[in-house]
């Protein structure tokens, strides 16, 4: 016998009549948010960073690849959850990049481009990918400022003494942080339009609005670690 509360239909309608005005205040909020999101001012981007792709060395501005938008995932590589000497990946930026492969061809057709970029020897990152049968372009940042001027990794120095994350200070900060940036490519200019870390990054988690859809939810409260695994290593039960 189920301990959840039941009831008649008449009384699941009206409850989720009530539900549904909730539900639409909260999309209206978010398209505002958007809106407001898109509004910020742009911050021209004059120094020079460099990449390293299977095609060889690039620009921040090669990375747009003939488009117009560029949205850069900070994936943490060689630091994170369930490390080990043959998948130095962190798990839960590969919960994320799973959802990747199937978008691109989407945002591509509507001038996006989605790059990952790590602090790692693209060779490493390659084999990862291999090894996650990914598809997406995944750059090296490696010997680059790009991932600290973003506010997703720290150096040792701030690490000892503290600095920024995520809009707020952050007495010892780890190594490596997960976030997204968004840039804009206007008459050859790159300009940076957003950045979002931590939590800000469930927007790019299919998989959880699924959770927010099934009975019990993300059932994540007393989990005394993340629940994510790479998706082959889930017990087949």
């Amino acid at each position: 016998m189920t301990t959840h509360q039941t009831g008649t239909r008449e009384e699941w309608l009206a409850a989720r009549l009530e539900l549904l005005e909730a539900e639409k205040e909260l999309t209206r909020r978010s398209d505002e948010l958007a809106r407001r999101r898109q509004a910020l001012p742009w911050v021209r981007v004059d120094k020079t960073y460099r990449f390293e792709t299977g095609d060889g060395s690039a620009s921040l501005a090669d990375l747009f690849q003939g488009r117009s938008q560029l949205l850069v995932y900070h994936f943490m590589f060689g630091y994170g959850y369930r490390l080990t000497d043959e998948r130095r990946g962190c798990t839960g930026c590969s919960l994320i990049a799973d959802h990747f492969d199937g978008v691109i061809p989407h945002l591509n057709g509507r001038d996006v481009t989605l790059v990952c970029e790590s602090i790692a020897p693209l060779t490493e990152l390659q084999d990862y990918k291999r090894q996650m049968r990914w598809q997406f372009p995944w750059v090296s940042s490696l010997g680059s400022d790009f991932r600290y001027d973003f506010g997703a990794a720290f150096t040792e120095e701030q690490q000892r003494h503290g600095t920024d994350y995520n809009y707020q200070h952050v007495d010892q900060p780890e190594p490596q942080k997960e976030g997204m940036s968004v840039f804009a490519l206007q008459d050859g200019a790159v300009y940076h339009a957003y950045s979002t870390y931590a939590r800000g990054t469930e927007a790019l988690m299919g998989v959880y609005r699924f959770f927010d859809l099934a009975p019990w939810g993300r059932n994540e409260d007393g989990l005394e670690e993340p629940w994510w695994r790479r998706h082959d290593e889930y017990d087949a039960r």
